[in-house]
């Protein structure tokens, strides 16, 4: 009985299954619904000889891998950003695609996107949209500073602002439409707060029970919204093989190719966790403003290539520090990422 590979190209309404064995030879396709019940069904017939089934990593993947895993199907998640465009296909659909999904598969060249742990990934998600509310926050609140300027000609600082009631945000106005304007932006602003909050509280006693989040906030710069960015966002650290496999994840290295010490281009600079690349640069920033060695090798890499490559640079070296301190669960030590003797023990 020969084994067969499946690829699914997926979209918001419908998916299209493609086929192929390992000779290879186009088997089967068919254009479905997107209802798990009506994948199974299809699959089925295959399912004794199906290797493997590889889903396109879309935006709504989650119900279609979590399904078919429920049901015991070997399923892979293919990364789009990896993927080069194929050419020499004068027509290309999505059956086209799907097939294309499944030829990679067999040949074993996919390029594969990490299936997050099903039950942590809603504590995830909500930590995500925390950052979504926190950047609805701060618009209101620029806003709210914006009003308050133009209408006196004073600037606002934002600890007066967070110390307004409403009253006190009405009376700095005598229009009503002002006085209406500045009642309901305060009034936004305390309620992106208290969703924040209860955000953060919900996801704070989730990493707890987490092992790294603790080790973690050891680092330099890595407080507990930060710690609590990167262990949601890694998940299992066993799947970067070296700190800079994991440097480049979190897009933390220029993504450039170079021949004979000349810039021939640039590489795939979406490739990567984009909140990862949030949460290291922060914790630079934070790192080289109170930590004393920090600061001391950011003003040296700052005096040679300026402060944005410093801070990229020291943020790169803040996540191979992470990565060390998940793969041996160990604290920060100070000595293995500035290459100095330490005094402590690298294992607590």
């Amino acid at each position: 009985m020969k084994k067969v590979m499946a690829g699914i190209d997926l979209h918001s309404n419908n998916l299209v299954i493609g086929i192929v064995d390992m000779d290879p030879k186009r088997v089967a396709s068919r254009k479905l619904p997107c209802e798990l019940s009506g994948v199974t069904k299809y699959l089925r017939a295959f399912k004794n000889r199906l290797e493997k089934v590889a889903v396109e990593s879309t935006y709504n993947w989650y119900w279609l891998v979590d399904g078919l895993q429920a049901q015991g199907y070997p399923v892979v998640l293919a990364n789009p950003a990896g993927m080069g465009q194929y050419s020499g296909i004068k027509h290309a659909d999505d059956t086209n695609d799907a097939f294309f999904l499944a030829e990679l598969l067999r040949l074993n060249i996919l390029p594969l996107g990490h299936i997050y742990d099903a039950q942590l990934r809603p504590v995830r998600d909500l930590l995500r949209r925390r950052l979504t509310l926190v950047h609805h926050r701060t618009s209101q609140m620029l806003s709210f500073k914006s009003l308050y300027t133009r209408m006196t000609g004073q600037e606002m600082a934002l600890r007066e602002l967070k110390q307004l009631d409403m009253h006190q945000a009405q009376d700095l106005y005598e229009h009503p439409a002002n006085q209406l304007i500045a009642g309901l932006q305060l009034k936004q602003i305390e309620q992106l707060s208290a969703a924040i909050e209860r955000i953060e509280k919900a996801v704070l006693a989730c990493a707890r029970e987490l092992p790294l989040y603790t080790r973690l906030t050891t680092l330099p710069g890595v407080g507990k919204i930060l710690g609590m960015t990167v262990t949601m966002e890694v998940g299992d650290i066993k799947r970067f093989a070296s700190p800079g496999e994991f440097a480049s994840y979190c897009r933390t290295v220029a993504a450039e190719r170079t021949s004979n010490q000349k810039k021939k281009g640039d590489n795939n600079a979406k490739c990567g966790n984009r909140y990862l690349a949030w949460a290291f640069v922060e914790a630079a920033n934070f790192a080289k403003r109170y930590e004393e060695q920090c600061r001391r090798w950011y003003d040296r890499k700052a005096a040679k290539r300026g402060t944005i490559v410093a801070t990229k640079a020291l943020a790169c070296k803040l996540a191979k520090a992470a990565w060390y301190v998940m793969a041996e669960n160990t604290n920060y030590d100070a000595g293995r990422m500035f290459g100095q003797p330490s005094n402590s023990s690298m294992k607590s």
